[in-house]
């Protein structure tokens, strides 16, 4: 008998990762997690920071004081694979963060109260806080590294290298271009829904009208429903192609029927197969603002409200989107297409805003783009009409921006209007077209599989 061996064939070995990690079990009470080295080492590193920065200050107790009550909140933290983040990250309380940063020349943006700016000579930094994690955007590697020393010689902290992960995305740069992914927390609403083997669909939602109460047919299972869709309200910070389905099963959290049920299932069908999809950005010299804006007349079957969506452009990059249903009834299609004309318009003046701040201005006046006529009429029209008395306010708030030449209103056909994504049902060719046009697409070549 001959062997394969004999004859010089071979076969791959086939190597196994056979380490594992074991991640300790989230104590239930602080005796507990005290009982725990684990925990232990977590909770006094904890405090170690907290008393170092200075968080709080003893004084005596008078029987008039209101006492407030602190506790003990336990909770893994994960990396953008999935691995358990072990890095010990006590943080200040944020008031004492913001007077330090303001003594070294940063200001506190107006927009934003979260972000604060550095701008001297050709030294410009951006901070952005959140909590206890911290972006830091330098026009230089020297200018990075003297503010990080300045703030850890202050704070409990640790510099975590290039942005790779912040609140749950997961930050990829490739060449100029930055991709935004949620993948591991897509896969993880999968899992916890159970469909991991469910059949795929190609859109979120499907063409028919609007979802309605249905009291005779309540879901038996209302808090995963709200667990649920309360997860894909998150998932929407990277994912705007889900964000009108999302908006519809939201809207019925407070009753869910079996329609309401299978209209959540179909989004994560949909997430099946797009888990890995994200926001591309990419750098652009191009410093200007567009917008598209739709409304869908008198779409709820409960209430008759028009839903109204807009998305907004700076260059090419996609920065801003919504889909809500409008807080009051329109009396006409055009009227609900200039709410929607209103909202969008507010949104870039506080991008406007932003971008000054930044020290960043627009030259250019922002364009947005709406298909419906009469809308359009009415943002330059000066004539008051009766019908439109009781838009008034909306009507003078965009008059004012566009007679300054900040916004202009122009025509787009309802074809190429990429805002019908965030206020209906699309059919699949349309779909894919205005997803590609929101800059969700699948990881870049580099990234694949990751």
């Amino acid at each position: 008998m001959r062997t394969r061996a004999m004859d010089g064939i071979t076969k791959p070995k086939q190597l196994f990762n056979l380490n594992t990690t074991s991640i300790v079990p989230i104590p239930k009470t602080p005796h507990l997690a005290l009982s725990t080295p684990e925990w232990y080492d977590t909770m006094q590193n904890k405090f170690s920071a907290l008393i170092k920065n200075e968080t709080w200050e003893l004084v005596p107790r008078r029987s008039d004081m209101n006492i407030i009550r602190s506790m003990w909140l336990f909770k893994h933290k994960f990396r953008s694979d999935g691995s358990l983040n072990v890095t010990k990250q006590g943080w200040a309380w944020y008031q004492r963060f913001t007077d330090f940063v303001l003594q070294y020349g940063f200001t506190q943006c107006k927009t934003d109260n979260s972000l604060f700016i550095y701008h001297h000579g050709h030294d410009v930094a951006y901070l952005l806080i959140y909590v206890d994690d911290i972006i830091l955007t330098t026009s230089s590697d020297q200018l990075r590294q003297r503010l990080m020393t300045i703030l850890a010689g202050e704070f409990a902290m640790k510099d975590l290298g290039p942005l790779s992960y912040f609140l749950g995305i997961s930050v990829t740069r490739t060449g100029d271009t930055l991709f935004l992914s949620q993948h591991a927390y897509a896969k993880d609403i999968i899992h916890r829904a159970g469909m991991d083997s469910y059949k795929l669909v190609a859109t979120p939602i499907d063409t028919q009208s609007k979802l309605a109460n249905e009291p005779d047919s309540l879901f038996d299972d209302p808090t995963t429903y709200r667990s649920l869709a309360g997860a894909l309200q998150y998932l929407t910070f990277t994912r705007p192609d889900i964000a009108y389905a999302v908006q519809q099963i939201c809207m019925h959290m407070h009753s869910p029927c079996m329609a309401h049920w299978n209209a959540l299932k179909r989004i994560i069908r949909y997430l099946q197969g797009t888990a890995d999809y994200g926001l591309h950005l990419r750098s652009s010299s191009a410093l200007s603002i567009r917008a598209y804006t739709d409304a869908d007349w008198a779409g709820c079957p409960d209430t008759r409200r028009s839903t109204s969506g807009y998305c907004v452009y700076l260059g090419d990059n996609l920065i801003s989107w919504s889909s809500k249903r409008q807080s009051t009834i329109s009396r006409s299609s055009a009227e609900a297409e200039y709410r929607g004309v209103a909202n969008v318009v507010a949104e870039i003046c506080w991008l406007r805003n932003l971008l000054l701040e930044l020290h960043r201005p627009l030259t250019k006046a922002s364009l947005v783009y709406c298909d419906n006529v009469s809308a359009i009429y009415l943002s330059g029209n000066p004539v008051q009409h009766q019908r439109t008395k009781h838009i008034e306010l909306d009507i003078h708030f965009v008059r004012e921006h566009v007679q300054k030449g900040l916004v202009r209103i122009l025509h787009m056909p309802s074809r190429f209007q990429i805002a019908d994504i965030f206020t209906k049902g699309l059919p699949r060719v349309l779909f894919d077209d205005f997803r590609s046009s929101l800059s969700i697409r699948s990881p870049p070549a580099s990234t694949a599989g990751v």
